[in-house]
C-alpha cells in the first residue's frame, strides 16, 4: 500500500469508548494505517465527567471534537443535539479527509456523523449492526446507520442474518463478535482493595453493579419505571451494597442521574459515579454479586465474567442473551424477586455469545484488505434467496 489509509474513529461516550480501545490500539500500531480520533457527545460533557480527559491520558491524540450537546435532555433538545451533530461532524470531515469512518452502535452522535459522511461520500464501517432491542429508539437508529454504511462488523449470525435481510451485500457482513470480550481478555484488572479505594466504598457481603437507562420507546415515563426500580431495590435492605453509575444523556436521563445521586445521599450502602472507566467499571463487575439495569453490558460484558444480570424491561428486549440473563418487568416485586434468584444462580459453565475476545483482530484484518475505499461507496441492494413454501 503506498499511501496509509487514513481510519477515522469517531467516540461518543464512555462506553463505545471503552469498546473501541483495542481496536485504536491496533491502528495505531499499523504501518499500513493512519488514526484519525475524533470525539463527541457526552465526552466533552463536564456533567459526564469530561470523559475525553481519559483517552488524553491514554495515549491517544484526539484529532478533532465535535460539540453537540446541549443542557436540555429533553426530546427537542436531543433533537437540536443531533442537528448540531451533523454540522460538526460535516466540518470535521471536510478538515481530515479520511477514507473510512468507524462508528460503533446505535447512538444519535453515531446517527449524525453517519448522515453526514454520506453526503461527504465517506466510507462507514460499522460495527455492532443488526441487533433489536425494542424498547429503545436506538433500534431504529442502529438499523439506519445500517443503510448509510459499507462495511459490516457484527456481533453475532442473527445480526448478520439481519443485515443481509436489510439488502446488504453479504461479501461485506463480518461476523467479529462483541469488542467488549477483547477488554476483559486482555486487561489487568485492579485487585478488590484498589476497587474499593477508587470508588471510595466499602465492598458488603453481596454487592450490585447498577446502571439504568432511559427506555425512550416505553410507553411509561423513564422517571416512573426508574423509581420502581429503587424501590425493588430498597426491598433487599441495607445489608447489599449497590453500585451505580450514571445513565446516558437520552431523554430524562438527567432527571434518572439526579434520582440516583438523591437515593445514594440517602442510603449509606449505596454509592454513585458518573462514569468509571473500563478498566474500573469492568473489575468493579468482576467482584460484584449481579449486574442490574437495562444497560447492554450486562449482555455483553457480564457473562465473560460468570456473572449473572438482571435485566429490567424492554429497553434491551430481542437482543441476543446468555443464560445467565434473568428478565423481569420493571416492577419492585418482580425486580427484588430476581435478584434474590440472581443470588443463587450457578454461572460457572455459561457461555458468552458474543465471542472470544479477537474481535479487534478480526476488524483490523478487514480495513487492511481494502485496496480502493472509494469503491464501496456504490452499493446494490442484494435480494435474499426466495424462500420455497410447500
Amino acid at each position: 500500500m503506498v499511501n496509509k489509509l487514513r481510519i477515522c474513529v469517531v467516540t461518543g461516550t464512555r462506553a463505545d469508548y471503552g469498546l473501541l480501545y483495542w481496536l485504536m490500539k491496533g491502528i495505531e500500531k499499523e504501518p499500513d494505517l493512519e488514526l484519525k480520533i475524533v470525539a463527541s457527545g457526552m465526552h466533552l460533557s463536564p456533567q459526564h465527567g469530561s470523559t475525553y480527559r481519559t483517552i488524553e491520558h491514554d495515549g491517544f491524540v484526539i484529532e478533532d471534537k465535535i460539540e453537540m450537546l446541549l443542557s436540555s435532555d429533553s426530546s427537542v433538545g436531543v433533537g437540536k443535539s443531533m442537528g448540531l451533530g451533523v454540522i460538526g461532524a460535516a466540518e470535521m470531515f471536510d478538515r481530515l479527509k479520511p477514507d473510512i469512518v468507524v462508528l460503533l452502535g446505535d447512538r444519535f452522535e453515531a446517527l449524525s456523523v453517519a448522515a453526514a459522511a454520506l453526503v461527504a461520500r465517506v466510507p462507514v464501517a460499522h460495527i455492532a449492526g443488526g441487533d433489536t432491542t425494542e424498547g429503545a429508539f436506538d433500534e431504529a437508529i442502529r438499523h439506519s446507520i445500517t443503510k448509510m454504511s459499507h462495511i459490516h462488523f457484527v456481533t453475532n449470525e442473527e445480526a448478520g442474518r439481519r443485515v443481509r435481510q436489510m439488502g446488504e451485500d453479504p461479501i461485506n457482513v463480518h461476523i467479529v463478535g462483541s469488542p467488549g470480550i477483547d477488554q476483559i481478555r486482555q486487561l489487568n484488572f485492579l485487585t478488590k482493595t484498589e476497587v474499593e479505594r477508587q470508588l471510595s466504598f466499602k465492598f458488603y457481603e453481596r454487592n450490585l453493579l447498577i446502571t439504568h437507562h432511559p427506555a425512550t420507546l416505553g410507553c411509561d415515563s423513564s422517571v416512573r419505571e426508574f423509581q420502581r426500580v429503587l424501590d425493588g431495590l430498597s426491598r433487599l435492605g441495607s445489608k447489599v451494597g449497590l453500585i451505580f453509575t450514571l445513565p446516558n444523556d437520552d431523554p430524562e436521563g438527567c432527571e434518572l442521574a439526579n434520582m440516583i445521586k438523591e437515593y445514594s445521599h440517602r442510603h449509606k450502602n449505596a454509592c454513585v459515579h458518573a462514569s468509571l472507566g473500563q478498566l474500573l467499571y469492568l473489575s468493579t463487575m468482576a467482584y460484584t454479586d449481579v449486574v442490574v439495569g437495562n444497560s447492554s453490558s450486562g449482555l455483553y460484558e457480564a457473562p465473560s465474567f460468570k456473572k449473572p444480570t438482571v435485566n429490567i424491561g424492554n429497553r434491551q428486549k430481542g437482543r441476543l442473551q446468555a443464560k445467565s440473563v434473568i428478565n423481569c418487568s420493571a416492577n419492585p416485586e418482580a425486580i427484588y424477586q430476581a435478584i434474590m434468584c440472581a443470588f443463587g444462580l450457578d454461572c460457572r459453565e455459561v457461555v458468552n455469545p458474543y465471542g472470544d475476545g479477537y474481535t479487534s483482530e478480526r476488524i483490523m484484518d478487514v480495513l487492511l484488505s481494502v485496496d480502493d475505499p472509494s469503491a464501496l461507496l456504490h452499493k446494490h441492494f442484494h435480494m435474499l434467496p426466495t424462500e420455497v413454501h410447500q
